[in-house]
């Protein structure tokens, strides 16, 4: 955490296990914060080329042959042949991926090819469960709980009819939470989520072993929509929320989620609790280190030392890095970490809330930082956590040429202050950018990296944890 302006050259400053003798990443995004996560990248080739469109050789030709029979040359035979191949296979391939692959009327799974009615049906039909793993998600700061409703492709809210905390936990589980860490259910109003029906649970019928079975369309509802806590997450002590303003040292559970990554007994990175066994950080933070028995995770107060003497710590079970992480640009920098054994939540140890679907996390707004990190570029590290107020920007604005000339991807957010002096340093990494939007705290990126610690037109990136929250759910689904 850094609230001094530098005056240094740029330096690649705010990375777990990296230097400051490295550069800043090279890459063009597109211009939104939020985009469609299946859009790809277009890339422009550096140096291209002018293609002549002039002959340089004389065809050959072809002479008759005095016994009256012609022949033909061999390359062009082979030519014929290799043509007639290529297209042969394009025509196979079309017809693979049209018939087989996309199915037509349906999708496809591990070989096989399932109507649309199979998907989300509470019955595993694909070999690894594609097929019913993603059925279930919480929209906005109600925490309205929504299913996927195969048949019209829409997401529609779960009608409260009939519905217990039994099947609250049983969804929470299929939705990779911990059956312990389940909160409570409340009824609430769906409002324009309703608009396409709801989806009713009928407690007798499904032939299915998950809840999704014993879901059934429905245009009527007569009592509200569910509104399903699956953790209670995103909550802090009030008293030491109110004391928050930038760059100042923290009180105990002001920031219950925050962790500390180590390794013998040195602070390495952050993390953030989102349930009580796993733990979300950066991936850049285990790019050397990424053996799950050196590390251990301190919790539960805001100094260092006092959780070293005092604070039992907890060694992780697993390490998974994004497949897709990319050292080079930093892209798909997020990693989670799934502990040994569950953590028990008390006032200084809570979850914070994984965003929700249809969240309004617009750019241009307030979120905080916060961390163990140096005070300044190369600094020293304190021993009590730090924590300050910064800004969301555009990716627009963060990409501008005088600020980090587009460098930021659209698995990024940058974050800080242009006119510079408050930011994220060394020792920060993996830590939390938050947000507070309807009287709870959002997760809404993870401390990936910077151009030198709060200097001005340089703020720092941070993973989007929004953009990759289906790949958060699926690792915790798959325990």
């Amino acid at each position: 955490m850094n609230n001094n302006q530098a005056t240094a050259p740029p330096v690649y400053d705010n990375s777990g296990f990296r230097h400051d003798d490295e550069r800043p990443p090279r890459f063009v995004p597109k211009q939104s914060l939020y985009p469609n996560p299946h859009m790809a990248p277009q890339y422009i080739p550096s140096n291209p080329y002018a293609i002549n469109t002039h002959q340089t050789t004389a065809p050959e030709v072809l002479l008759p042959q005095k016994t009256g029979t012609r022949r033909y040359n061999w390359k062009h035979v082979l030519c014929g042949l290799l043509c007639a191949g290529v297209v042969v296979a394009i025509v196979s391939l079309f017809l693979w991926y049209f018939l087989f692959y996309q199915c037509f009327l349906g999708k496809s799974c591990g070989g096989r090819c399932l109507s649309r009615s199979q998907w989300c049906d509470g019955v595993k039909d694909c070999s690894d469960g594609e097929d019913e793993r993603h059925c279930f998600r919480l929209q906005g700061d109600r925490f309205l709980l929504e299913s996927f409703f195969s048949d019209k492709e829409l997401w529609l809210p779960v009608c409260a009819d009939n519905w217990h905390d039994d099947y609250g936990r049983a969804v929470c589980q299929e939705m990779g939470y911990e059956r312990e860490d389940y909160g409570s259910f409340t009824r609430t109003n769906a409002g324009s989520s309703a608009s396409g029906g709801y989806l009713t649970l009928s407690p007798t019928n499904g032939s299915g072993s998950r809840a999704q079975s014993r879901l059934s369309h429905s245009y009527s509802c007569s009592s509200r929509a569910v509104a399903l806590s699956c953790v209670g997450c995103g909550v802090s002590s009030p008293a030491a929320s109110s004391r928050i303003v930038g760059g100042t040292e923290a009180e105990n559970g002001a920031w219950p989620w925050q962790v500390s990554l180590q390794i013998r007994g040195s602070h390495i990175c952050g993390g953030s609790i989102i349930s009580s066994k796993w733990i979300l950080s950066a991936a850049h933070c285990f790019e050397s280190y990424n053996r799950a028995y050196l590390w251990k995770v301190q919790y539960g107060d805001v100094s260092l030392i006092h959780m070293a003497f005092y604070n039992p710590s907890k060694s992780v079970d697993k390490i998974i890095s994004h497949a897709n992480y990319n050292p080079e640009t930093n892209d798909n920098d997020i990693a989670l970490l799934k502990l040994s054994s569950p953590l028990a939540f008390s006032s200084t140890v809570k979850p914070v809330c994984l965003p929700n679907a249809g969240l309004d996390l617009s750019p241009e707004r307030q979120a905080w930082i916060t961390g163990w990190g140096a005070l300044r570029s190369s600094g020293t590290s304190p021993d009590r956590l730090n924590q300050a107020e910064v800004t969301i920007y555009s990716r627009g604005t963060c990409n501008a040429h005088s600020v980090l000339d587009g460098a930021v991807t659209e698995t990024m957010i940058c974050a800080g202050k242009l006119s510079g002096g408050v930011d994220s340093c060394q020792g920060d990494s993996g830590g939390p950018l938050v947000v507070k939007q309807g009287g709870v705290w959002w997760l809404v990126g993870d401390t990936s990296w910077g151009i030198g610690c709060a200097w001005k037109n340089k703020p720092g990136v941070y993973g989007n944890v929004p953009y990759f929250i289906d790949w958060v759910h699926e690792q915790m689904q798959n325990k």
